[in-house]
């Protein structure tokens, strides 16, 4: 019986638990209020915040709505951005292409910015009391990685997807994410297995792989003449910077 007793206090302490949700309309599956949500919009949203953030913004204050986006840029000295369906959105100075915020114009500024699928997400985290909130993209890989595995919490790796229909560039970087910290971490989730098989399929070549197989967000910016935004939005550690949710906006740790 004592030897037994001491087995089980030399046991290593459980590991914590992550999850991929792959679709928005997913989110409520999950314990969002046990776990620290990544948001992760690759076309392009969440590569455009690192990217701006990283060359110095001095914030950056996500909604989810066009208006909502108008009112506040109104209220403060602010930069008023996003887009619907890959364009800019009417009544918004700026877009959501990173190459749009270089370091010469965005340092120092607050950024206001709405999109179709990524802003979403976020605010369904924030109403389901999300432990805590980062935005994921290949631009700032590491960093997301590095701090999971420092936070050493439960992880629900959200995409973004597309008006909640599942896509292939956000499953792939929640597959590098996968592969890169799997074994810090208790993984029984099936989405989660589908997203790193995946990426490992992908890994050569992350543009090449998208475009053969007719993703659905590569054929439409491609349509808009955007294919230099998806080679940087899959290039890895360009804008390495942690971007973490705090008190309504996003910020650079």
């Amino acid at each position: 019986m004592e030897s037994r007793f001491k087995l089980i206090l030399n046991m290593e302490p459980s590991q914590p638990q992550l999850f991929t949700c792959l679709s928005p309309s997913l989110l409520n599956l999950y314990e969002v209020d046990k776990s620290i949500v990544v948001i992760i919009d690759v076309l392009r949203a969440t590569s455009t915040i690192a990217t701006a953030l990283h060359n110095g913004a001095k914030a950056i204050i996500p909604v989810d709505s066009v208006a909502e986006c108008i009112r506040i840029g109104k209220q403060i000295d602010s930069i008023t951005a996003g887009e619907r369906d890959g364009k800019i959105a009417e009544g918004l100075d700026y877009g959501n292409s990173p190459f749009e915020y270089p370091r010469e114009f965005i340092e120092g500024k607050t950024l206001v910015l709405t999109t179709t699928n990524g802003t979403r997400l976020l605010q369904l985290a924030l109403d389901k009391n999300a432990k805590g909130i980062v935005t994921g993209s290949f631009p700032n890989l590491s960093a997301v990685c590095n701090y999971l595995v420092e936070q050493n919490q439960n992880i629900i790796l959200g995409c973004a997807a597309w008006k909640n229909r599942v896509n292939i560039e956000d499953m792939l970087f929640a597959g590098a994410v996968i592969d890169r910290i799997n074994k810090h971490f208790s993984i029984n989730c099936d989405s989660s297995q589908i997203a790193l098989t995946m990426y490992n399929t992908a890994k050569p070549n992350l543009f090449d792989f998208m475009k053969s197989k007719n993703a659905s967000h590569y054929q439409r910016l491609s349509g808009f003449g955007l294919q230099k935004d998806i080679q940087y939005c899959l290039t890895q550690d360009v804008a390495n910077t942690l971007i973490v949710y705090e008190d309504g906006k996003l910020l650079a740790k």
